[in-house]
This record gives C-alpha cells, sequence and structure tokens, in this order.
C-alpha cells in the first residue's frame, strides 16, 4: 500500500514537505511565484522506502546532507547534484544517482521535469551487514560501473513490484530479507568506505566450535527475522569475524547458509503438504519473496520444481500382454 507524502504546486508547501521527508532544502524556480507540481507517493517494505515522485517543472535546489540513503532512479527528466569543491554529477534517463549522509556542508544542483523512483535506506543496514565498528557512508553519486547501475535500477524495479504484493506486509521475515539484500547491493554498486578484510582477531574467532554454535543458533531461528549482527551476537563474535568463519570453513556466507535452511524447512513443508497449500504460501513463510526464484532454487538443490513436488506426475500404468 502506497500513501501520498506530497501533492501540490505551491513552493513553499513543496519546500516544508520535502525538508521534513529528506533533508533541509530551499528550492529556486525560474519565475518566481509560477507554480510548482509536484507529487510524491511512498510505499515501505520494513525499514525501505520506496518513493515515485513526478515534477511537472524543471527547479533548482539547496539541500542539507540527508540522513537516509537516496538512491534515485531517473525514469524521465534528470538530476544533477554538486558538492562543494567537486565538479558534481549529471544523470539522465536510465541512470541512477545517490545522496547519503556526509560530512560536507549543504549542496546544490538541478532537477528536471520528469518521474523519478526512489529508494530509501537506513545507514545502518550497511553498517550491520559489513560488521564494521564505524559508520560505513556511501562516498560517492555514481554507480562504479555501467553493469552497476543497471543491477541498481533492477533492484528498484523489484523492490517496486515487491511493495504492491499484500503479502509482503506485516511479514518481517521476508522484509529483513530484503533489507539486507539492499545493503548488500548498495555495497556492491556503489562507492562506499566499507572495510571487509578480517583482522587477527577476527581470524582468531574462526575455530570450529564457533563454527558450530553459529549453526545450531541458525538452525534454531531460521523461522525468524534474524541478521548477520544477531548471528554474530549469539555467538559472541563480530560480524565480520563471522563472515571469515563461513568463507573459512564453509566455503559460503552466513547468510547463504541461512538461505539453504530456510530452502531445506521450505522443502519439508511441501512434502508434508496436502493438496490446499499453495506454493507461494510456503515460500513467504520461510522468507522467499519471489516465487520463481524461489523454484530455482529449489529445482536446483532438489533436482524439482516446488509445484512438481506438489503435485507428482502419475506413474505409466504397466502394460502386461496376453497370450492368445
Amino acid at each position: 500500500m502506497s500513501a501520498v507524502l506530497l501533492d501540490t504546486d505551491d513552493v513553499g508547501a513543496a519546500e516544508a514537505t520535502l525538508s521534513t521527508i529528506f533533508s533541509k532544502i530551499r528550492i529556486r524556480t525560474p519565475h518566481r511565484g509560477a507554480p510548482v507540481p509536484m507529487r510524491l507517493e511512498r510505499s515501505v517494505i520494513g525499514s525501505l522506502g520506496i518513493d515515485t515522485a513526478d515534477y511537472g517543472c524543471a527547479f533548482g535546489y539547496e539541500m542539507d546532507p540527508p540522513a537516509q540513503i537516496l538512491v534515485c532512479h531517473v525514469v524521465s527528466g534528470g538530476v544533477e547534484q554538486r558538492a562543494p569543491h567537486s565538479r558534481g554529477t549529471r544523470s539522465g534517463p536510465g541512470d541512477v544517482t545517490a545522496f547519503g549522509p556526509r560530512d560536507a556542508p549543504s549542496f546544490e544542483g538541478r532537477v528536471l521535469r520528469g518521474r523519478y523512483h526512489v529508494l530509501v535506506v537506513d545507514p545502518s543496514t550497511l553498517t550491520d551487514i559489513t560488521g564494521a565498528h564505524d559508520a560505513v557512508h556511501i562516498t560517492g553519486a555514481a554507480p562504479v560501473s555501467a553493469a552497476a547501475n543497471q543491477q541498481l535500477a533492477n533492484l528498484i524495479g523489484y523492490l517496486r513490484r515487491c511493495a504492491t504484493n499484500p503479502q509482503l506486509h506485516g511479514n518481517p521475515l521476508l522484509a529483513g530479507m530484503l533489507e539486507q539484500h539492499v545493503a548488500a547491493v548498495l555495497l556492491a554498486t556503489l562507492p562506499n568506505d566499507s572495510t571487509l578484510q578480517p583482522t587477527a582477531q577476527d581470524r582468531r574467532d574462526s575455530t570450529p566450535v564457533l563454527l558450530r554454535r553459529a549453526i545450531a543458533f541458525i538452525d534454531d531461528n531460521a523461522h525468524t527475522d534474524i541478521s548477520l549482527a544477531d548471528i554474530a551476537a549469539a555467538v559472541y563474535v563480530t560480524p565480520r569475524a563471522l563472515q571469515y568463519l563461513f568463507r573459512r570453513h564453509r566455503d559460503s556466507t552466513p547468510m547463504e547458509y541461512l538461505r539453504r535452511v530456510r530452502l531445506h524447512n521450505a522443502h519439508l513443508d511441501l512434502l508434508a503438504a496436502d493438496e490446499t497449500t499453495m506454493v507461494g504460501e510456503v515460500a513467504r513463510r520461510w522468507g522467499f519473496a519471489h516465487a520463481g526464484r524461489f523454484a530455482a532454487y529449489h529445482r536446483e538443490h532438489y533436482g524439482c520444481s516446488p509445484q512438481e513436488l506438489l503435485n507428482p506426475l502419475p506413474r505409466p500404468t504397466e502394460i502386461t500382454g496376453h497370450s492368445s
């Protein structure tokens, strides 16, 4: 379900609302007193916001750094942003650009008439997934490559589709998995200051005993919304040490192992299902929001689709011959 946060052509009202939603902003229009039609609609999944912004005219802006990470996919129109002593960036249709918390003072730019899809992310999700002691920051506006730009555009499109699915709302397990997925994609596609290499202490915290404890915690809590930080806290190591522990002994990440456990539990539920059971229901119960992806995972690990497991093909009837 979405909510309209802004629908006005009054500059003062737009400034006040956008300053409350994002950060303090001042809007400059080409013609003083001219109407500035703006509409902003938001959907929410867990802590994630997915906005659709329609601007009916071009305008300049001065803006304080936002408290949240804003990842903007330009559908039509264009965005410029310039920080002090920097060349700035320009983004057109199909491009993705990011705004994030930073130590720099206010920055400025220009927005053209058009439509924009904006992903709003709490910065703490990046810190949680990396296990860093200090906050992790997005350090640049532009994705690291053309492929990264496309990956971010695809991510925002996928989240917009998820936001229209009423069965996702009120499901903390699905929301938590989406938040972690978003954080991982942002770290892979946008410049940032995270340090993922294990320290000497992390290497010492990589014994098989700790691995068994981590696996036991995951097995016992796979039905709940647990994060990398939760698993690490349960075995008294840092999230970074936990990542190293699983890479060293399992050749996977903790979250990949968690996904396999959830997939296995979904498989068991399908085996025990009756004719009234729906595949989508089982998938969502175990945190798989995308039915097609769930089916692909299931086929990869169990050699058949979930639907084939629920509705097996009848065996051919044996035909016996009769002598005349």
